[in-house]
């Protein structure tokens, strides 16, 4: 009737197929992330920073061109200053010409060595959470056999090993990379392998993945279509912690002096290199010594935050 007023006022409100109200919009799976990543503020604070250093090493040189290794002894140990707003090393060098040469590849070195362990964890720890018995089991025992090994004294002995015969193949500098984020990558796969096999093995139960096997699906189309998308949330959480890992080990490995060569100044080198000098120049070890830890901060913040974006099943 004309200008009736309805019983209820959630008489009006009318329900998609899916379940939600008619007039609620719908928001993505990136959207929804994103909004969850926003409300970590040390996870987005560590992701600006992390973008800032990034953009200065890329960049800076660009923009920076002093060679980084030019000698001027009448400037040795200086201090921060305009001409040099990093201060000098004992020859005169200016440190943040080096600093940014260094953090290109210190984070190329962290990369690297996160995908070769992301590749090599997933691989396996797929096979495992989809095979079963003597399969599995032998994955599983190769997997706690490379986590019960020291790791850092077999990648000094590796490095003691192969460093020479790689040099004379490739070079210096591309050997000492290649053999580096080799090194690493190959001691950080295990526990990617353990992660993707618990996810696989929740997940291969599921009743979506139960459906497309009852219509047919091959395991091939089991795994890329239905099961790793669902698990890669996980794979690249604990990818942010291997990187971060990954400049840890190649910074010890230079500040022991089996890293690069002295005249390639990565962070760690730069470190190794200002060791006897903290007395009267303490700016020289600060600057790379904030450097790593401020990437490694920024790195597990942003990995925190991606956690908590990628987990449908926590509310925030």
């Amino acid at each position: 009737m004309a200008g009736s007023i309805p019983a209820s006022l959630t008489g009006r409100v009318r329900a998609s197929p899916t379940g939600a109200p008619a007039g609620a919009r719908r928001v993505s799976p990136g959207a929804e992330a994103w909004r969850r990543f926003k409300r970590h503020r040390l996870a987005l604070a560590g992701a600006l920073i992390l973008g800032a250093i990034a953009l200065a090493v890329l960049l800076g040189p660009l923009l920076w061109r002093v060679p980084i290794n030019a000698i001027d002894f009448s400037a040795k140990l200086q201090g921060p200053s305009w001409g040099h707003p990093l201060g000098t090393d004992d020859l005169g060098q200016d440190l943040l010409a080096r600093m940014l040469y260094g953090g290109r590849i210190s984070l190329a070195v962290g990369l690297a060595a996160m995908f070769i362990a992301i590749v090599v964890g997933t691989l396996i720890g797929a096979i495992a959470g989809m095979s079963r018995g003597r399969v599995d089991a032998a994955l599983m025992w190769l997997t706690d056999l490379f986590l019960s090994l020291p790791q850092l004294p077999l990648l000094l002995l590796m490095i003691y090993l192969f460093r020479d015969a790689l040099k004379s193949v490739v070079g210096v500098e591309t050997g000492t990379f290649i053999l580096i984020v080799a090194v690493i990558g190959g001691f950080r796969w295990m526990q990617v392998a353990r992660l993707v096999r618990g996810q696989f093995l929740w997940l291969r139960e599921k009743e979506f993945v139960e459906a497309a096997r009852a219509l047919g699906a091959s395991p091939a189309r089991q795994v890329f279509r239905h099961i790793l998308p669902n698990a890669l949330g996980p794979v690249i959480v604990a990818g942010t912690i291997d990187v971060a890992a990954a400049i840890i080990a190649e910074s010890t490995l230079s500040f022991l002096g089996l890293g690069f060569p002295p005249d390639v100044p990565t962070w760690g080198r730069i470190l190794y290199d200002a060791k006897d000098h903290l007395d009267i120049a303490a700016h020289w070890a600060l600057i790379p010594g904030a450097a790593i830890f401020l990437t490694v901060l920024s790195i597990n913040y942003l990995g925190d935050g991606l956690r908590d974006a990628l987990d449908p099943r926590r509310v925030i």
